[in-house]
């Protein structure tokens, strides 16, 4: 009888463990869209870092990719925000700034959505983070 309470124990512990919290809810690869309207959408990948200090990450990962700037959670309504500077097809260089909301928080592929300021380009995004 020892044993087998010892083992659901054991098995408890497990279940707990990997309901855990896993850290920093921003951690992680993003995937989704931004755009001016529904039928207009340019795919977008954002990687949110924590250093443990400070929110950093890229959107769009690779040759041209966009620096995180000023990125922060406000954890009191989940609101996200960051920046970064990127170029236009001349080569000028123009403001990226989103803002949104994290939705679903406890779920693991919680999404992301907001505003989207591209230069002067405004529109709504959605990202769905990756397992």
């Amino acid at each position: 009888m020892n044993l087998c309470r010892r083992f659901l124990m054991a098995a408890g512990l497990t279940l707990l463990t990997a309901f855990a919290q896993e850290g920093h809810p921003l951690v992680g690869t993003w995937h989704g869209t931004w755009g001016t309207t529904a039928a207009t959408r340019n795919d977008i990948t954002v990687v949110f870092l924590y250093d443990g200090k400070t929110i950093g990450g890229m959107v769009n990962p690779g040759p041209d990719s966009i620096k995180l700037q000023n990125a922060t959670l406000d954890a009191e309504g989940w609101k996200v925000h960051f920046e970064g500077d990127t170029k236009d097809v001349q080569g000028k260089s123009i403001r990226l700034s989103a803002d949104g909301k994290i939705e679903n928080i406890s779920n693991v592929r919680r999404t992301i959505t907001g505003s989207w300021t591209q230069g002067a380009v405004k529109g709504d995004f959605k990202i769905t983070r990756d397992n």
